[in-house]
């Protein structure tokens, strides 16, 4: 019987370097004891704010120094946790670390509120009496272009003090789905009993056995049935969360507070839905390719992740995955390179699944520690695409990290999705030029066809599908598991039009995490129109053999990257070359979706 692994099974070199955060727990207990008593020393400056250069300049110092601490500790504490998220103990660590950061967030919340008093003029004679205030422009930018959205001192505070309660469907929702929910076992076409978990779901439905795919489907989303109640209500929560607190800040829509976040106008987000709306047809022809190669007379929703060559792709050690990522990155340049085959070695990742760990991937970090990210490889083509995506993330901070102050180096998820992006790409051409074996080219080709799908259609579907489930909170329409079903089936029917719409795949809104992020989604959609577009730049003709590279366009590349929060997102692109206020990105991304459906028809 194939079994999930317990943690003290899988070996510490595949397990990211937490030692390099705080060596044990006690000093992570410790550090926190210090750190709580120290919060309180920001009450020395409320009301002083803006009183002279000097005392605020004074503030922004104590805030940077104070605030790198508290992400040391919250950092750490998320890490253990995701570990296993059944261990009770990190689980409490974890509680500790948010309430921490909670209290400082309202200790501080009277900063940007009192700066608000300023004008821009203030701002200027301010810099001008203290030089070093002059680090701070964007910061002091972005925050008195939030003047309209900021309440009073008294509303923000309350605002900063309920994150830790308004963080609560997310946090049920991912204890529910990631520590509760165990899924059945099924028995594989060799007589093998395997058992479906969050992160190998995704790996069964690409089995080439078709009874086994429709086994393991319905298995898993009859497991999200036994939930659906709980569920729906933790979605509901979350999304009249997001409409109360936009308009708490006086936001007529969520969607515009979580864009104007960012600075991301509106007209962005809904240039991508109805240009990838323009364009269905081309996900329709991968899928009648797809069921056309499959050799079945209707395509299920247990066929949508299998292979265009109607086999499992190969197996892909590790080992093999990073050997390919760290030559495939090598237009970017030698420094780019070499930073993040360093960090392969350095335990920047923790690698395979185990029991209770949080499914999926991601990177994290913070300003003063090594990136870490997150994985649960399954030795897969999938799984050496994912590294290398999060990989990008780790770079982007890397980057941005070393070339900016504290304040500056954040960047936003809009851009974010542009560097792993990037990396994703890299690879597959970078696959399909240089290794001599057609399978693998072919599955290689699969696999991006596959993350396009997901990427920029599926994701775009998820946005139409967090956008009208807002809307309908905005106007006070209910919002029930049936209602749910409803919207999301619909949505699903309009984009898999040659495929069979099944009860199940209704529900699969019950299994997307980023649903509780708040507008998050259609940025990867926008990230991979950016990444081709960036890509296309740097390797003109598509050869990324050394001297086709065009360096100036890498270089800029490494330009905003390394700008990291200190201009706003539309703008950091525009260091790249790309405009995405237009929709000439997503119809490029498209257009290169069509040229490799084209490839793979003549291919298979």
């Amino acid at each position: 019987m194939s079994t999930v692994p317990e943690r003290s099974e899988i070996a510490e070199e595949h397990k990211w370097a937490l030692g390099s955060i705080f060596e044990s727990d006690d000093a992570w207990a410790e550090q926190f004891e210090h750190l709580s008593g120290r919060i309180e020393a920001f009450d020395a400056y409320e009301g002083r704010v803006t009183e002279s250069p000097e005392t605020l300049l004074e503030l922004l110092e104590l805030r940077e120094e104070l605030m790198r601490e508290v992400a040391q500790l919250s950092v750490y504490a998320n890490l253990r946790s995701s570990e296993d998220t059944r261990n009770q103990e990190y689980q409490a660590l974890s509680g500790k670390a948010e309430a921490l950061s909670s209290e400082a967030s309202s200790a501080t919340s009277y900063i940007e509120p009192e700066l608000q008093a300023l004008t821009d003029d203030d701002i200027e004679a301010f810099i001008d009496e203290e030089p070093a205030l002059a680090a701070y422009e964007h910061f002091f930018d972005d925050v008195l272009r939030g003047k309209p959205h900021t309440r009073s001192k008294e509303v923000e505070e309350l605002l900063a003090e309920l994150g830790e309660v308004t963080s609560s469907p997310s946090e049920i929702y991912s204890m529910l789905s990631n520590a509760d929910m165990e899924f059945p076992t099924v028995e594989a076409p060799d007589g093998e009993e395997i058992e479906i978990s969050q992160a190998n779901f995704t790996t069964l439905q690409k089995h080439k056995t078709r009874a086994f795919r429709q086994r393991v489907y319905e298995a898993y989303y009859d497991e999200w049935e036994t939930v659906r109640n709980t569920v729906g209500t933790s979605l509901k929560k979350q999304v009249r969360k997001d409409v109360k607190v936009a308009r708490a800040r006086n936001y007529e829509t969520a969607r515009q507070a979580a864009l104007d976040g960012p600075n991301v106008p509106v007209e962005v987000y809904d240039t991508l839905v109805e240009t990838v709306h323009d364009n269905l047809d081309s996900l329709h022809r991968h899928a009648e390719l797809k069921r056309d190669a499959l050799g079945v007379d209707d395509l299920r929703m247990w066929d949508l992740y299998t292979s265009i060559t109607g086999e499992e792709g190969p197996d892909v050690e590790y080992t093999q995955a990073k050997e390919w990522i760290i030559e495939a990155v090598a237009p970017l340049g030698e420094a780019y390179r070499d930073r993040l085959a360093e960090g392969l070695d350095s335990r920047w990742v923790d690698v395979y699944e185990n029991r209770g760990k949080r499914s999926g991937a991601f990177s994290s970090g913070t300003y003063d520690t090594q990136p870490f990210i997150l994985l649960n490889y399954q030795d897969d083509i999938s799984s050496m695409f994912t590294l290398a995506h999060e990989l990008g993330h780790s770079m982007h901070s890397e980057l941005a990290q070393a070339a900016q102050p504290w304040h500056d180096a954040s960047y936003e998820i809009f851009v974010a999705e542009v560097a792993s992006t990037v990396n994703e790409t890299l690879l597959t051409q970078h696959l399909l030029e240089t290794v001599d074996d057609d399978e693998l080219r072919l599955y290689v080709l699969d696999e991006y066809l596959e993350r396009f799908r997901s990427t920029l259609y599926r994701q775009t579907m998820f946005a139409e599908f967090e956008h009208q489930i807002h809307e309908r909170a905005e106007n006070d329409a209910p919002l029930t598991p049936d209602v749910f079903d409803e919207l999301y089936g619909g949505l699903k029917t309009d984009y898999y039009e040659p495929a069979v719409i099944d009860d199940r795949i209704h529900r699969e809104w019950q299994r997307i995490p980023h649903f509780y992020y708040n507008f998050y989604v259609y940025q990867y959609a926008t990230g991979i129109s950016a990444a081709v577009a960036i890509v296309d730049r740097i390797l003109g003709d598509g050869d990324s053999s050394d001297n086709a590279v065009n360096d100036a366009a890498a270089a800029d590349y490494r330009e905003m990257l390394a700008a990291g929060g200190s201009v706003y997102p539309i703008e950091a692109l525009e260091l790249a070359g790309i405009d995405m206020t237009s929709a000439d990105p997503i119809e490029s991304a498209l257009g290169v979706y069509d040229t490799y459906l084209d490839r793979i028809d003549e291919l298979r």
